[in-house]
């Protein structure tokens, strides 16, 4: 063997195997963070897109009975005799006219008008309009085409805020009040179930509500019942059915209204016949605080033991009883 050719022939066997490795090696890592910038350039502009389109997602009125409005129809349910007292039912955040069903039986002689508000159940769902003054307003124009000269108005949560805007703008029109489980100012509110927190998380809440099943939407609710309530499927319905505007657009407004001037106080000088329900357990609201309303003269306030946030479905039969007996009190004679 010539030991002279020994060393060259391991310097050709290693000099290739080893030098091209290194340049190897560094395109790979190259390619995987190229691969990397370029899955997350995608999903960012997959996010930026869901979210536009959710934010700027719009629909028009549905249903039997359509109210036509400028700027946004109203979705309108009537029961009982048209020659009786009116009673108007205006349910919370994220509600319908579904939510009043439960309560319907103890009001069979009264005159009842459910309203969709602007942006729920099946009345139109704009880009805009849902600040509190201009639900009541559209609620207003609503109740003048249906002919309803004097009514009791009874507003659910949200529905109450709404109720007291009517209120302050058309005394003519509301003769007496009642508010269910309405907080009276905004420091009394006391939280949401984690699910419905999400949905004030930019980005991440509307890619939830693209994602939204009847599991994520009965999670959000589940801070609105105490007792062991089964939640109807229309209700479901009805809040897949909104948009992420329409229900977001109310609760801004709807904290904007409380923040300017608490219920109580709007509610002290208007010298309306008033009733509070309340439930002792609610989880949205504290239940202490329906106590603020006793600076509104004259008002009635009855705390349901056991009961949470939605009276009309835990306790119907006497959430019913107390509302039929106001507004049959409070009626015009």
């Amino acid at each position: 063997m010539d030991e002279t050719t020994t060393p060259q022939s391991k310097g050709t066997h290693s000099r290739p195997d080893a030098a091209p490795n290194v340049p190897r090696r560094r395109r790979m890592r190259t390619r995987r963070w190229r691969i990397a910038l370029l899955a997350a350039g995608a999903l960012a502009l997959l996010l930026t897109g869901n979210t536009v389109s959710v934010l700027s997602q719009t629909t028009g009125a549905t249903g039997d009975q359509i109210v036509r409005i400028p700027g946004g129809d109203l979705h309108v349910v009537q029961d009982g005799p048209p020659d009786a007292p009116t009673v108007v039912l205006l349910h919370g955040l994220g509600g319908s006219t579904a939510w009043w069903d439960p309560v319907l039986p103890a009001l069979r002689d009264l005159r009842v008008v459910r309203v969709d508000l602007l942006g729920h159940g099946r009345s139109a769902k704009p880009a805009g309009g849902y600040g509190m003054a201009e639900q009541a307003r559209r609620v207003a124009a609503a109740l003048d085409q249906l002919g309803v000269h004097r009514a009791t108005v009874v507003g659910h949560s949200t529905g109450g805020a709404v109720a007291t805007a009517l209120a302050e703008q058309r005394r003519d029109l509301v003769g007496a009040i009642a508010l269910v489980d309405t907080g009276p100012r905004l420091d009394a509110y006391i939280g949401d179930s984690f699910a419905a927190h999400l949905m004030s998380t930019p980005v991440v809440a509307e890619l939830i509500w693209r994602l939204r099943t009847d599991g994520t939407i009965r999670a959000a609710l589940s801070s609105a019942f105490t007792r062991d309530v089964k939640i109807p499927d229309r209700i479901v319905a009805d809040i897949r059915g909104m948009t992420y505007r329409s229900l977001t657009a109310t609760d801004e407004a709807s904290s904007a209204y409380l923040k300017e001037r608490p219920i109580p106080d709007r509610l002290a000088g208007l010298n309306l016949p008033t009733l509070v329900v309340f439930g002792s357990q609610d989880h949205r609201w504290r239940p202490s605080s329906a106590q603020d309303y006793r600076q509104v003269p004259h008002a009635r306030i009855e705390i349901l033991d056991g009961v949470g946030h939605t009276p009309m479905l835990e306790d119907p039969d006497t959430t019913g009883t107390l509302l039929h007996g106001f507004a049959v009190e409070t009626a015009p004679h």
